[in-house]
């Protein structure tokens, strides 16, 4: 998996887990406090009711209710209206608390009703319900006007459920010193007459006398609810809430706690990825350190096949790379040294000699030490145009060609040496044409040392062959190859061949090997017009360098002198 796509992989998952994360958080506490608040609202409902309905069971009037409704609406938070079944408001929290009545809601009103209900004694009582029923009507209904009484009254009233079929009794508990002259007026009114109560027990006993069981106490409650609604509390409706109602609102702590959370674990795992990320970048960042300071060992780990790993092994590949090259400046400063330390030292011990008058300046003497300089100043010329090539600043002067001239300068040119040495140099050139552009005379320069190369291994009775010949297809590039019969290079030694002071027989000295440059400048050379070099050879069988030029320059060659294009080489 690449890097980028591991990258986006990793980051699309933490991105996924924190919102999955955030958003099932946040519904469950959503869901929780939604559900906390309903249950809320729900005992608010609950608790408005039951201290309603029992204000007016407990005074016997809805007089004087308002300070009740006010604390309910302080406590709970919700507006509270109370009206009658004609409708007639009889209490509204938002005037009693000093602020200007609102819109209602839409939640549906509540019926609150404080009328006792009675309770029928169970066994062998049915016979006598009537009766009972009779008394509990005319109990509640002298009760409820005292209880009533007292209220308006300004006296504090106590309630028992102690009386006939659990109607609910009243007494005064008001302070003596407080309202003692309202309490007075209140008092009891006696008894109904017996038989008035006699009257009212035959008329209910007619009324329920066909119902049984629950039938029946359902009948004479109903009758108990008609006979004293003319002195109980009525029902009242109830509306809560108004449409400006923000409702509750959602606790802020555990959404704190929840994006807190959500963010330490997105935190975490971005600081995980930024470390798997930039681990191989500080590698990469200490080992470029390194090689900066000249630490060239330094190497970086590149296992894996992303884009991460292609970097380190590029920096691996270019560590590698710099390494070669410095130790093949070590190498050559070396060689250079070595090259020229013995013949400079020779030159010296015949000169001081000579000047010592020890040895005599004859012809022969002076010749060999001519020659020696001669050579000395070949390999220095060697250097310069190596350099000169590898930097790209050796000057071509290029042209149009035939590479069949090439050729056939280059075999003229050798003829003495290979016919010295016993071998037999030849050309093989086609009958037409085979166009090149570049420079003649560096060329000539890069073929003479592969020719001179060819005839220096191969033994005398051997042959070397200047073979030219043009690419398949119109157009294609000239081939020229050098082939000769001599000791062959074994495959272990070709990938040196064109190093620098590289011999393949070490046994080789400059006067027999040559200076061991020849090679690396022909293939700069040629690298230098666009072409290569190839080589192909086997012991005991001979060796074949093969030369590929374009008929053309590569693009821009037309009209500029200069080198480069090559491995070694800028192009200027």
């Amino acid at each position: 998996m690449s890097f980028r796509v591991r990258v986006f992989a990793l980051i699309l998952l933490l991105v996924v887990a924190a919102t999955a994360a955030t958003a099932w958080l946040t519904l469950a506490q959503v869901t929780r406090q939604a559900r906390e608040s309903a249950a809320a609202d729900r005992l608010d409902v609950t608790r408005i009711t039951e201290e309603l309905r029992r204000y007016a069971e407990s005074h016997g009037t809805w007089d004087g209710v308002g300070p009740t409704v006010r604390a309910l609406a302080r406590d709970t938070g919700q507006r509270i209206r109370i009206s009658d079944a004609s409708g007639t408001q009889l209490a509204d929290s938002d005037v009693l608390l000093g602020r200007a009545p609102r819109a209602g809601g839409t939640a549906a009103p509540l019926l609150v009703d404080p009328r006792p209900a009675l309770v029928f004694p169970g066994g062998g009582f049915a016979p006598s319900l009537p009766k009972l029923t009779v008394s509990a009507i005319d109990e509640y209904a002298r009760n409820a006007t005292y209880a009533a009484c007292l209220t308006r009254a300004g006296r504090a009233v106590t309630m028992r459920t102690t009386g006939v079929l659990g109607v609910p009794e009243y007494t005064d508990a008001g302070p003596a010193e407080r309202g003692a002259a309202g309490a007075r007026a209140c008092a009891r009114t006696t008894d109904a007459p017996t038989d008035e109560l006699h009257a009212h027990t035959a008329a209910i006993a007619a009324a329920c006398g066909r119902e049984e069981g629950a039938g029946r106490e359902a009948c004479l409650r109903r009758i108990f609810a008609e006979r004293t609604a003319r002195v109980a509390p009525q029902p009242l409706t109830v509306r809560l809430g108004a449409l400006d109602d923000a409702g509750r609102a959602l606790a802020v702590g555990p959404s704190i706690a929840v994006a807190a959370g959500v963010a330490a674990a997105a935190v975490a795992g971005a600081l995980l990825l930024s470390r798997t990320v930039l681990r191989p970048v500080r590698a990469l960042t200490a080992a470029s350190h390194g090689l900066g300071e000249g630490d060239l060992a330094r190497r970086v780990p590149a296992a894996g096949r992303d884009e991460i790993g292609e970097l380190g092994r590029s920096f691996n590949r270019m560590a590698d790379s710099l390494q070669a090259s410095e130790e093949r400046q070590r190498r050559l400063v070396g060689d250079i040294a070595h090259e020229l330390r013995t013949p400079l030292a020779n030159l010296r011990g015949y000169l001081e000699a000579l000047r010592d008058g020890v040895l005599e300046a004859d012809p022969e003497l002076l010749d060999s030490l001519h020659e020696e300089v001669l050579l000395q100043q070949r390999i220095v010329d060697d250097l310069q145009d190596l350099a000169l090539a590898e930097s790209g600043a050796l000057v071509y002067h290029r042209e149009d060609l035939d590479a069949r001239d090439l050729a056939e300068a280059c075999r003229t040119a050798h003829s003495a040496l290979a016919s010295a040495a016993g071998v037999a140099l030849g050309a093989v050139v086609p009958p037409a044409p085979v166009p090149v552009h570049g420079d003649p005379g560096r060329l000539r320069q890069a073929l003479s040392n592969l020719v001179a190369n060819a005839v220096r291994h191969t033994a005398a009775g051997g042959t070397v062959r200047i073979e030219v010949a043009e690419g398949p297809g119109p157009g294609g590039p000239a081939r020229i190859s050098v082939r000769d019969t001599g000791t062959g290079i074994p495959a272990a030694d070709l990938p040196h061949l064109f190093d620098r002071f590289w011999r393949a027989d070490t046994s080789r000295g400059r006067t027999t090997g040559g200076s061991g440059l020849g090679l690396s400048i022909a293939r700069q050379i040629v690298a230098d017009h666009h072409g290569t070099i190839e080589v192909a050879s086997e012991p005991g069988v001979g060796t074949v360098f093969t030369v590929t030029l374009p008929v053309r320059g590569g693009e821009g060659d037309g009209g500029w002198n200069g080198g480069g294009g090559g491995p070694f080489g800028t192009r200027r």
